[in-house]
């Protein structure tokens, strides 16, 4: 069973960045494609990015976040990173990171970890 705890989420004001970690554990973690997904009040669960099993050489964003993401993971350590540049306000939700067969929809991840709240102000 994996599981996965996210950290780094917080308050930024509007055009500053904040750097998401997701540390997993109990499981081969290389063997998983891992994602970040968000969560606004009273909306869907969004895809934000992906990247791919093994080397992660690819790299998945939704589009509302392309070109200010940046999804990285290193398997020495056991973690992905989501580096968010600027931030906007629509950017403020809980965040969440997912492991599994990797995709832009949520159903093809197996684990996902309790989310960090991530708040950016106008």
């Amino acid at each position: 069973q994996v599981q996965l705890v996210e950290s780094g989420g917080g308050l930024v004001q509007a055009g500053g960045s904040l750097r998401l970690s997701c540390a997993a554990s109990g499981g081969t973690f290389r063997n998983y494609a891992m994602g970040w997904f968000r969560q606004a009040p009273g909306k869907e669960r969004e895809f934000v990015a992906a990247i791919s099993y093994w080397s992660g050489a690819g790299t998945y964003y939704g589009d509302s976040v392309k070109g200010r993401f940046t999804i990285s993971r290193d398997n020495a350590k056991n973690t992905v990173t989501l580096q968010m540049n600027g931030l906007k306000p629509e950017d403020t939700a809980v965040y969440y990171c997912a492991g599994g067969r990797g995709s832009t929809t949520s159903t093809a991840y197996d684990y996902w970890g309790q989310g960090t709240q991530v708040t950016v102000s106008s």
